[in-house]
């Protein structure tokens, strides 16, 4: 018979593992294929420690959904004001029309590794995108994320297998500015600004959650976040500095060639899943944080998305290469999560708010440092690229 803890886990079970898996994007996909085709294994270390101030931070978020049976945004707008709600999401909720077009170019470039061009893909993603989100109750969506997820996780762990261990090419250090860079920029994205709205709603939405199961959930997929990553640079190690991420034939050619050809269609799964899995992500994140701001219905987070995601299906069907020209501003998104994590860290505090929840002493400490080295590492990231 199956522990009553243990079911409960499974019962509360969702929010954290989404955002987690949700992280691994597909501008995080490509960073971390760019590390391992120059660097080989050289940055799977670097990956592995983001899991605590992951963690830390996400931790937080989830706390403040139990604590309150609330979304961020609706306790920054009843702490605060309405308009210190409305700064805190409306910049996230702009960069998340860039970050769209970001999902939907990996979605594109993920179906022309099989075949099937943008004017295609691109619409049918977007009809399945608006069927899930029609949906509106948040469990029913869930149940689909999930699915999504799993897909993602065997798509990776399959391209890992066709590809093999290829321990020598190790490379732990290099002074050079493009393996800093890497460094800087996969910090900078390890915690993204619609994380910390997606858990605290989806927690509030599931509602019956624990604060031993959400801890639990977050780290598991904090852990499950970040090791993802090294099996992604580890599935790319050898492809060479000259392949070009956003060139589906180029892609092609450079997996089959360290691989066999099997290799194309399992890259081309996980990263459609995975760019499809955070579209959704974010979509509702940033849907949820503007309705919660403004005091709406949360009936209106449909129409939020509509008029935000439009315009970014249309851009990879347009623009040739729009994954290599949203990647150069990802890096900087990182400024946009100073403002909701810096007020984040005051409600966890906050036992007017939180009650018995509030952070305190080493976990009140843990969380200012780890938001404090992600922006820190954002600003490294930018002046790298200059």
């Amino acid at each position: 018979m199956i522990p009553v803890g243990v079911r409960r886990f499974f019962r509360s079970f969702g929010p954290a593992w989404i955002v987690m898996i949700a992280d691994v994007d597909a501008p995080s996909i490509i960073t971390a294929a760019t590390a391992g085709a120059a660097y080989g294994y050289g940055l799977a270390w670097f990956f592995l420690v983001l899991t605590v101030p992951l963690f830390v931070v996400q931790e937080v978020s989830g706390r403040i959904g139990i604590a309150t049976g609330q979304g961020l945004g609706d306790v920054i707008r009843s702490s605060y004001s309405r308009r210190a709600a409305v700064l805190a999401s409306v910049p996230m909720a702009l960069v998340d029309i860039v970050s769209y077009v970001a999902e939907y170019a990996g979605i594109a470039i993920g179906a022309e590794l099989v075949g099937v061009p943008p004017i295609v893909s691109m619409p049918l993603a977007y009809a399945a995108h608006i069927l899930i989100i029609r949906r509106r109750n948040y469990v029913s969506i869930e149940k689909v994320l999930l699915a999504i997820s799993t897909v993602m996780i065997i798509a990776y762990a399959g391209s890992l297998f066709v590809r093999g261990f290829s321990p020598s090419t190790f490379t732990y250090f290099s002074p050079s500015r493009s393996y800093l860079f890497l460094l800087a920029a996969g910090a900078g994205a390890v915690v993204m600004p619609f994380m910390l709205f997606y858990q605290a709603s989806a927690t509030a939405e599931k509602g019956s959650v624990s604060l031993r199961a959400m801890r639990m959930e977050t780290l598991i997929g904090a852990v499950a976040s970040e090791v993802g990553m090294v099996v992604i640079m580890m599935a790319t190690a050898g492809l060479g500095t000259s392949i070009n991420f956003a060139s589906p034939k180029q892609l092609s050619q450079g997996l089959t060639a360290i691989a066999n050809s099997y290799a194309p269609v399992l890259f081309a799964l996980g990263l459609v899943a995975a760019a499809f899995l955070a579209l959704v992500v974010i979509s509702l994140a940033s849907s949820w944080a503007i309705v919660e701001a403004m005091g709406w219905q949360k009936s209106s987070f449909f129409w939020v998305y509509v008029a935000e995601s439009v315009p970014a299906v249309v851009v990879p069907i347009l623009y040739p290469d729009p994954l290599a020209l949203v990647l150069g501003l990802m890096v900087a998104f990182v400024f946009v999560l100073a403002g909701p994590g810096i007020l984040m860290g005051r409600i966890a505090s906050d036992t007017r708010v939180m009650g018995g929840l509030a952070s305190k002493g080493i976990a009140k400490a843990a969380y200012w440092l780890s938001l404090v080295g992600v922006l820190s590492f954002g600003v490294v990231a930018v002046l790298a690229s200059l």
